[in-house]
């Protein structure tokens, strides 16, 4: 009997995820949707375990001229700046995701690429003008990430050639079927180095994950690739993996590629809930 069930041990513990938190590799994780119940951001930097935070969204750009918006659902923006440079003294990285699923942005032209690319540039990263504002202070981003999901796919090449010309990194959050319609011209000049493939929010592609990274890592070899993952099951219940099915099903394979980049949880209010990103 004590044999039968030392062998029923080891079975389980072959099926179970492995035993620390870290067996994904570096992890980002998106935040600023949930002003109430995520918590700040220097608390999300505070745990330990992100790499990367990814602060959403700049979502108001280039409808009007001159009109540019933060929408970070209401948490305070004065108190952000020093929590960003909190952050990055921890060696933590901060983003900037522009677009989201929601707000008033499109690039109708070259010059409002040009435009978004000179606000961008001066209100949340290296530059300063006279009569723009900095909502974070004296703080700057590490890098600005495309998070583009309305509008058309017209001069955001160009937004990634601007900022690209002024040192910045960029990254890009895309839908998990390849390609990315939007976020096709921006891709394919090659200057956004990392690229999240969110695996929820499109239940055909999300029945394969493991399909999906590769083929949007056999399509972009240069740039880290990324797995964006919901952390519960009450975000989307076909897109949530749980942790074994994650590793077994799509890690295994892919944890020792040259372009796997990691996880990024979306987000931070649902990783704090779940304690997905701390399970183990």
């Amino acid at each position: 009997m004590m044999g039968l069930l030392s062998l029923l041990l080891v079975v389980v513990s072959c099926l179970a995820a492995p035993a620390t938190a870290d067996w994904y590799g570096p992890l980002a994780v998106y935040w600023g949707r949930h002003k109430d119940y995520e918590g700040s951001l220097r608390e999300a930097c505070d745990t330990g375990r992100y790499n990367t935070v990814i602060i959403t969204f700049y979502s108001v750009f280039g409808y009007v001229k001159g009109r540019y918006g933060l929408d970070i659902s209401g948490h305070p923006v004065a108190a952000v700046g020093a929590d960003i440079k909190h952050c990055q003294s921890k060696g933590v990285q901060v983003l900037l995701s522009i677009g989201g699923q929601g707000g008033e942005y499109s690039l109708p032209s070259s010059q409002s690429a040009a435009d978004v690319a000179d606000n961008l540039w001066n209100a949340y990263l290296g530059g300063r003008r006279a009569g723009v504002p900095r909502p974070f202070g004296d703080a700057a981003v590490d890098g600005i990430d495309f998070f583009i999901d309305q509008g058309g796919a017209d001069h955001y090449d160009e937004l990634a050639r601007q900022l690209h010309g002024r040192g910045v990194a960029l990254t890009a959050t895309v839908r998990c079927s390849y390609p990315d319609s939007r976020l096709q011209k921006a891709l394919a000049t090659g200057l956004l180095g990392r690229i999240h493939v969110r695996i929820f929010g499109d239940n055909q592609c999300t029945m394969s994950p493991l399909d999906a990274w590769e083929k949007w890592a056999a399509a972009y070899p240069r740039s880290k690739v990324w797995l964006a993952l919901v952390a519960s099951w009450e975000q989307d219940e076909v897109g949530y993996m749980f942790q074994k099915d994650l590793y077994y099903g799509v890690l295994q394979f892919i944890l020792n590629k040259p372009n796997y980049g990691g996880i990024a949880i979306w987000d931070r209010y649902y990783d704090k809930k779940a304690n997905y990103s701390g399970e183990g």
